[in-house]
């Protein structure tokens, strides 16, 4: 029954990501290893929205590591782990809750064992910057942890870059990029070469742009059209000034016609943004107002035009709608 909800739910959810995104291109499947441990290792931009894309678009079914302060009430802890997910207390959550990861450790232990998927954003923290933070070592914990108690374990860490044209808006460009995986060959001593061997591979895949002028390059990259996904386009421009993989701007119609014929949606969104205080978070808000209300809003135009009296008007808004959603693109950012 489990795996039946999380089935229907993770295409509930995929069917959401394709209508709230422009466009979601995925390469590199062919580099998932099948019949192996799986410590899925990922650049983190974009809150919420970056584990609903990799738990929809692999066959991985994985369970994901997420920060210990979602769990604190009872009830809502069950659905978190209900859906795959597990806490990991840092110690900004008290020094006296690190213990408890040992729990944490034992879980994904067990799914490991079965050739499951876990996955770990080992940045630690999200952020808009198109850049890759210091990767701290809870996933080489995790990997020779599971060789140690289970030794005829065969793990593999798989790097995996997400980047996004524009990170808080919908009508986006995403695109997700598998890297080769990485066997944990190494003793346990040698996990800081470890964690060098996956950040290096990251740091091949993910867009950097770097630190010094970031906003000052950011600018000058989307204001010569350039593909803000493609690192191999990115590079170019930066190092030779040549513009390889363009992105074409649209008008700013587009996003204007999906508010307008999704008004009340809207509305709620301008209402729950002063409350976001965090803006890696506004993607999420957006999507899950779209996942929830979205269907209302949908279902109550179909009454209209069955129910009330003003059928044709009732259609043409209704199809226009459903065109406005899937017309929308927006700038990069």
């Amino acid at each position: 029954m489990k795996n039946l909800f999380n089935w229907i739910l993770r295409l509930l959810v995929k069917i959401a990501l394709h209508l709230f995104y422009r466009r979601i291109y995925v390469t590199g499947k062919e580099n998932i290893p099948k019949n192996r441990p799986i410590i899925l290792v990922a650049n983190h931009q974009n809150a919420l929205i970056d584990p609903l894309l990799l738990a929809t678009h692999t066959r991985l079914n994985p369970w994901f590591l997420t920060r210990a302060s979602v769990f604190k009430k009872p009830f809502i802890a069950k659905i978190l782990h209900f859906i795959r997910m597990l806490p990991v207390y840092r110690v900004r959550d008290g020094f006296s809750t690190i213990q408890q990861n040992q729990k944490t450790f034992e879980a994904t232990f067990e799914v490991l064992r079965r050739n499951g998927t876990v996955i770990i954003f080992a940045e630690g923290t999200h952020s808009h910057v198109r850049n890759l933070r210091p990767l701290s070592k809870g996933f080489t914990r995790m990997a020779f942890g599971l060789k140690e108690k289970y030794p005829e374990s065969e793990p593999v860490i798989l790097p995996v870059a997400m980047e996004f044209s524009a990170h808080k808006r919908s009508g986006s460009t995403v695109r997700i990029t598998f890297g080769n995986p990485i066997p944990v060959d190494l003793p346990p001593s040698k996990s800081g070469l470890l964690t060098k061997k996956v950040e290096q591979s990251l740091r091949e895949m993910v867009v950097l742009i770097p630190e010094d002028n970031y906003e000052k390059n950011l600018q000058n990259l989307i204001d010569a059209e350039v593909d803000l996904t493609i690192k191999q386009g990115v590079n170019d421009f930066l190092e030779k000034g040549i513009i390889d993989y363009q992105y074409e701007s649209p008008s700013g119609l587009r996003n204007k016609l999906m508010k307008l014929f999704h008004l009340p949606l809207y509305w709620i969104w301008l209402w729950i943004k002063p409350k976001i205080d965090d803006h890696v978070f506004y993607a999420t808000f957006k999507f899950l107002i779209g996942f929830f209300l979205g269907p209302l809003w949908y279902f109550l135009m179909i009454w209209a035009i069955f129910e009330s009296g003003q059928a044709a008007w009732a259609l043409t808004f209704f199809i226009m709608a459903i065109i406005s959603l899937f017309w929308n693109k927006t700038l990069q950012e």
